[in-house]
């Protein structure tokens, strides 16, 4: 019994620790609030629940108008227009708040190019500051609002 009780608490320090750096990397907090647009059967499961067991609660639907923190933004080529995907996500985004746009990374099915994202991010009203190194599958660019960088 005891050894079970160990195991269990080694994997969840681990899981902890994994789950912090995810929140660090994408410069959100515990108490963010995070929408999800554009889920699809190849989003990256590990990282949705990973997210929702450090943010203590389920990732907002799409569908909800609830004013949030971030976006997180699921898009490959062949969805719609990037920058009108864009648009919809600063529909219930704070006004200091940012979008994660998560994309499938080279060599993958529906792989978006860098200059598309940096094309239609300013049609959007949206400036890209950085990337983050979220999933093996899934490549994620952090878009702010223009006066925010």
């Amino acid at each position: 019994m005891a050894q079970s009780l160990k195991q269990p608490g080694k994997e969840a320090s681990a899981n902890a620790a994994g789950q912090d750096s995810l929140l660090a990397e994408l410069q959100l907090s515990a108490d963010s609030l995070v929408q999800e647009i554009g889920v699809d059967d190849d989003v990256d499961d590990s990282l949705r629940d990973g997210l929702e067991e450090q943010l203590d609660e389920p990732l907002i639907d799409e569908d909800e108008q609830e004013v949030v923190d971030a976006v997180l933004l699921w898009f490959r080529d062949g969805d719609d227009d990037l920058t009108d995907a864009l648009m919809d996500a600063l529909t219930t985004l704070d006004e200091n708040g940012v979008v994660w746009l998560l994309t499938p990374r080279k060599g993958r099915d529906g792989y978006v190019a860098p200059v598309e994202i940096q094309d239609s991010a300013p049609n959007a009203g949206l400036h890209v500051t950085t990337s983050a190194g979220v999933s093996e599958q899934w490549a994620a660019a952090r878009l702010v609002h223009r006066k925010s960088f």
